[in-house]
């Protein structure tokens, strides 16, 4: 029985690692929606089974990154111009829950590790844009596992990567200037209250970022599978 329990485990804490990878290349933009993901190559990128890799394929399906499609073949998700607008739309919502929980109750140690995220988006903003837009989807997360709220934080993480995945779809070039100084207005505004201002505050910050990126329709490029994941796997 204990040995039939680490097994499950050990299972599991592969599901969660190549979950992880493939949400890190989608919101980096090096996976594009409609892009192919063979069990059998995530197997052998990963060093998994195809068991495995499946099983990884369907959590992030239920999340809404991938597309199961006849034959087990699995594909990035291509969502729509209404899809991703609807997704700002209850993003916007979600958000304002997580401002109303911690607006005045940061503590000095929250405060720096957000500041620490936007620290690390001001340097990564001459870099590859995919980069900012992960740290600007972690600094989002973040906010919403200080709650302590554990559906809250569901719900959040699962949309914020489902925007990250619009924004892969229908972008102009990301303004990583404008997100670190709003995530900056919005550390400060939460850390001091009152929570309708910290709310308002929220929900500029994330109709500026809809209003800013979804304008127009960036393409999908063709690259192999394993060359793509490397980097994600290490």
């Amino acid at each position: 029985m204990a040995e039939e329990k680490r097994s499950r485990k050990t299972g599991g804490d592969r599901v969660a690692v190549i979950c992880t990878a493939l949400r890190r290349a989608i919101i980096e933009r090096a996976l594009s929606p409609g892009d192919r993901l063979p069990e059998d190559s995530l197997g052998e990128r990963f060093g998994v089974s195809r068991t495995i890799a499946r099983s990884a394929l369907g959590q992030l399906a239920a999340e809404g990154l991938v597309d199961l499609r006849r034959n087990r073949i699995a594909v990035v998700a291509v969502p729509s111009f209404e899809d991703a607008r609807d997704i700002f739309d209850i993003r916007v919502d979600l958000e304002r829950q997580v401002v109303r929980h911690l607006a005045g109750k940061l503590t000095e140690a929250q405060v720096k590790q957000l500041k620490a995220i936007v620290e690390a988006e001001h340097q990564a903003r001459h870099g590859a844009e995919g980069i900012s837009i992960r740290l600007a989807t972690e600094f989002h997360v973040r906010l919403a596992e200080m709650t302590g709220k554990p559906v809250l934080i569901r719900y959040v993480t699962e949309i914020c990567y489902r925007a990250g995945l619009s924004l892969a779809v229908f972008s102009r070039p990301h303004s990583s200037e404008c997100a670190v100084n709003e995530h900056l207005e919005l550390i400060e505004a939460i850390r001091t209250g009152p929570a309708d201002k910290a709310c308002a505050l929220m929900d500029e910050h994330l109709e500026a970022v809809a209003s800013r990126a979804l304008l127009q329709n960036s393409g999908t490029r063709s690259r192999d599978l394993m060359d793509i994941l490397a980097p994600y796997t290490e």
